[in-house]
């Protein structure tokens, strides 16, 4: 009978398993903690890629022997993406402005009605010359001497590491490049602004 308390003060003073344990709680949220500032990491190495690839591609593009094929600069930046991320799927878009202050900014119209918006039927200033009122004024392509061009990229990316499907997030992630330039004074600009009422 005596030796059974002897045996439990014994239980309680052995420290063996007690490392074991401590692991077995803090091990995963560590793991978890772990992938994410590996995940982070990548994604920022992507965005990096993608900007220069676009910044280089955007510069080029300014120049006068580029201004009728843009198609050959995307493919540009693709290959140079696809060194590092092989299955990544880029898009691109470009808006050219007149000036560096225009960018974003709607066609201007005539509130006939006072409302604080544009509504059918009011005048506009078809600055983009596609016939219709834009909530951004900004012509698609490249435009043309002198312009202000808006040169974005998308990447489309399957994280590599599964940390983000364990916090019940999509494994795709997005990632986006833009950088603003002015084409050289290759040509005389054209301007296709008109006013139109419907």
């Amino acid at each position: 009978m005596t030796r059974l308390p002897t045996h439990r003060r014994g239980l309680r003073r052995d420290n063996r398993g007690t490392a074991i344990t401590e692991f077995a709680l803090t091990a995963p949220l560590f793991l978890l903690i772990l992938m994410g500032i590996f995940d982070f990491s990548w994604q920022m190495y992507a965005k990096q890629v993608l900007s220069g690839s676009v910044a280089q591609a955007a510069r080029a593009s300014t120049l006068e022997g580029n201004a009728s094929s843009q198609t050959a600069l995307d493919a540009a930046v693709r290959k140079q993406v696809k060194k590092v991320f092989k299955n990544a799927n880029v898009t691109f878009t470009r808006k050219a402005y007149d000036s560096y202050d225009e960018i974003g900014d709607p066609e201007n119209y005539t509130d006939s009605n006072n409302n604080g918006r544009y509504d059918t039927g009011e005048c506009f200033q078809d600055v983009n010359g596609n016939g219709n009122w834009d909530a951004d004024r900004g012509q698609t392509g490249n435009g043309g001497a002198e312009d202000v061009v808006v040169y974005s990229a998308k990447m489309e990316v399957t994280r590599i590491l599964p940390v983000w499907t364990m916090l019940g997030q999509p494994q795709k992630t997005t990632i986006k490049a833009s950088t603003v330039l002015r084409n050289q004074p290759y040509a005389a600009a054209t301007s296709t602004n008109k006013v139109i009422c419907t």
